[in-house]
C-alpha cells in the first residue's frame, strides 16, 4: 500500500450537493489524497469490480462520503459493498481481502435534518451514529480500523459561512485521520 487516502463519494448528483462539494473541494488538494466521485464515474450503477479492487488495494486509508438517504446510504454505495467488498472478502480473502485487514476506515455523512432530530425523542427516533451501525459491521467484518464518522447536519440549510466552517473543519478532520497509523 502506498500512502494515499482514498475518499469515495457516493452523493447521486454532486453537483446539486453545497455540503459534500464543499467538503470535497476543502480536501482535494491536500498531498497524498485521491478523491473519486463514484456517481460521476458509474452513472448506470455498473461498477467496474476490478478497478474498485485495485482502488482499495491501492490505498492506506479509506473515507466513504455520502448523503444520508431514509436512514441509510445512497444505492450506489451498496451496490459498491456488494461487488467489491464481496470479492475481496469471499471470492478472494487470501489475495484481496487479508491485504486490508487493519485499513482505517471513516464514514463522512452528512443529514438533512438537526441534531435534535437525530436522537431517541427526535423526528427520526435514532442517533445518526446508531443508522451507521451497518457500516461499523461491515468494516468489523473486514478487519478494517474504525475511527470516529465526521457528521454533518441541516447540510442541504447551511449557509454560505455556515459551509465554510465545516469545509474547514473537514480538511481538519482529514488531516488528523491522515495521521492514524497503520500497522
Amino acid at each position: 500500500m502506498n500512502d494515499t487516502t482514498l475518499i469515495l463519494s457516493f452523493h447521486p448528483d454532486l453537483s446539486e450537493s453545497r455540503a459534500n462539494r464543499s467538503m470535497l473541494e476543502a480536501v482535494k488538494d491536500l498531498p497524498g489524497i485521491s478523491v473519486v466521485d463514484l456517481y460521476g464515474v458509474y452513472p448506470s450503477d455498473q461498477v467496474d469490480t476490478t478497478l474498485e479492487t485495485q482502488r482499495l488495494l491501492s490505498a492506506k486509508r479509506l473515507v466513504l462520503q455520502f448523503p444520508v438517504q431514509w436512514y441509510s446510504t445512497p444505492a450506489l454505495l451498496k451496490t459498491w459493498q456488494d461487488s467489491v467488498l464481496t470479492r475481496m472478502y469471499y471470492i478472494a480473502y487470501e489475495t484481496e481481502g487479508r491485504r486490508l485487514e487493519g485499513m482505517p476506515i471513516m464514514i463522512a455523512a452528512t443529514a438533512g435534518n438537526t441534531p435534535e432530530a437525530y436522537s431517541e425523542n427526535g423526528a427520526n427516533g435514532f442517533a445518526l451514529e446508531q443508522l451507521l451501525q451497518p457500516l461499523r459491521a461491515t468494516a468489523h467484518r473486514c478487519q478494517w480500523a474504525w475511527s470516529e464518522p465526521f457528521l454533518v447536519y441541516r447540510a442541504n440549510k447551511l449557509s454560505g459561512p455556515e459551509l465554510d466552517v465545516i469545509a474547514s473543519q473537514y480538511r481538519r478532520w482529514i488531516e488528523r485521520f491522515q495521521c492514524v497509523d497503520v500497522s
